[in-house]
């Protein structure tokens, strides 16, 4: 037997996973903290004048990389459990690194840094590790050009990238992709230029860049429309105490598994209800999932507590304006849509060929291999639903991806079979001790074996 410790799962080739018992998933559970906002909370307080305080803190392996980044950039951080404390001294302090900054898989830790770093006095590379050095930079490197900025990518416009600091020009950006992160790296960009910038998104995206550099003391106007941001520049942004909600995409897999898992009730705790992170639930209930919000806070981000229960579903159709509310989680909705009557259609979701792996081909081929009528699109993939699966094949494949290797797991609890899963270290990505959560929840001291 293995185990599981509080650092995640441990670099392994294979585990094997057990159905669901009969009396489903039960009780309540604390989700670590959001991975968009721990992610952005490191950065602002760095580049903030005094101490941030940063409760629930998510130490995944994505956000460690935050971390580690900012100590090369000569930012004092210290931690204490899940709770990091930056001492920050404002932007004009960063220190240049002495090497080349070690990205990992993280994407949004490259991403806002390429903004963050393009207005700085100094030179940076960025490395990543071979995965992320698949997805595609252009998308910010081009924008950032329009305002001045230096950035040099492969002849794939991928990384490594060499950042050469220079003066940046405020300016009108009309973004091409709805990414939030492509937003937020013009957004760090546009508070060192030279006058305002404003941002004209294609979609609405998540919003936390603006709502947290807004309690810092930016000036950042969202209009009416949520699609146009003003940023004005050199803010005096000071520390604050950040609280993380839990991480509704980490939630999404117990919602998902709570639904399709009979006699299940579930309540998840502090969950971050942003309008732009509730895609998933609003998709679930619109399929007929029982899902309900118990408590609600505002401060500044929205929180509250999910309860979960088993339902039967009927099919849905997403198109590309559903798109970035619930881009994270459309493997999950694939699953959902597997077990829904009906058949379902996701249209409008290239974005996910270019995540951690490409999604609509490894879902469409995992989902496959347990007997899911699944057919691929360009841009999504046509599911039709079935109370019984028959799987073809027992040994799963994460592809090094997070949420595949999660979802997969999930899908395990629905097959009477035991299956294995490769890979299933790539949780530890964002959420490390999923199994151990997901063990909670079923009441099974073992739910993962060697």
């Amino acid at each position: 037997m293995g185990s599981l410790s509080n650092q995640g799962v441990s670099k392994m080739k294979e585990i094997v996973l057990t159905t669901a018992p009969q009396n489903g998933l039960q009780g309540v559970l604390n989700v670590p903290g959001d991975k968009s906002i721990s992610h952005r909370a490191l950065l602002i307080g760095a580049i903030s004048q005094g101490k941030t305080i940063i409760n629930h803190f998510l130490k995944s392996q994505d956000c460690l990389h935050t971390l580690q980044a900012l100590r090369q950039l000569g930012v004092e951080i210290s931690e204490k459990n899940d709770q990091m404390i930056v001492a920050g001294k404002g932007i004009d302090h960063l220190q240049p690194a002495n090497q080349p900054l070690d990205m990992g898989n993280s994407g949004t830790t490259t991403r806002l840094l390429l903004g963050l770093l393009a207005g700085r006095t100094f030179n940076t590379e960025l490395q990543g590790d071979a995965s992320l050095s698949r997805r595609p930079m252009k998308r910010v490197s081009e924008p950032l050009q329009k305002m001045g900025a230096a950035i040099k990518l492969t002849s794939t416009g991928t990384l490594p990238a060499i950042i050469q600091g220079k003066k940046l020009w405020g300016k009108r950006i009309s973004l091409e992709i709805a990414s939030a992160q492509v937003k937020s790296a013009v957004i760090f960009a546009a508070l060192q230029a030279d006058g305002p910038t404003t941002i004209i998104e294609k979609l609405p995206t998540r919003n936390h860049t603006e709502l947290m550099l807004q309690q810092f003391g930016a000036e950042v106007v969202t209009a009416v429309d949520q699609r146009t941001i003003t940023v004005l520049p050199h803010p005096h942004l000071r520390g604050q105490l950040v609280q993380v909600p839990g991480d509704p995409s980490s939630a999404a897999f117990f919602m998902a598994a709570a639904t399709l898992v009979p006699n299940s009730a579930i309540v998840l705790k502090n969950i971050s209800l942003n309008p732009t992170r509730i895609g998933f639930l609003r998709i679930l209930q619109k399929m007929g999932g029982k899902v309900s919000v118990l408590k609600q806070a505002n401060v500044p981000e929205t929180y509250g507590d999910i309860k979960v229960e088993s339902a039967k579903l009927h099919a849905i159709e997403l198109t590309a304006a559903d798109i970035p509310a619930v881009i994270d989680e459309l493997p999950l909705v694939a699953l959902l849509a597997a077990s829904a009557v009906g058949t379902s259609k996701i249209t409008g979701a290239a974005e996910l060929r270019v995540k951690e792996t490409d999604r609509i081909a490894t879902v469409t081929a995992e989902l496959h291999k347990l007997g899911i009528k699944i057919t691929e699109l360009p841009d999504g993939m046509i599911i039709t639903g079935s109370s019984n699966w028959q799987p073809r094949a027992y040994q799963l494949d994460s592809h090094g991806d997070h949420r595949i290797g999660m979802m997969l797991a999930v899908a395990a609890l629905c097959v009477h079979q035991s299956l294995t899963l490769q890979q299933a270290d790539a949780v530890n990505i964002s959420y490390p001790n999923f199994f151990t959560d997901l063990q909670q929840l079923l009441g099974q001291s073992k739910q993962v074996r060697l």
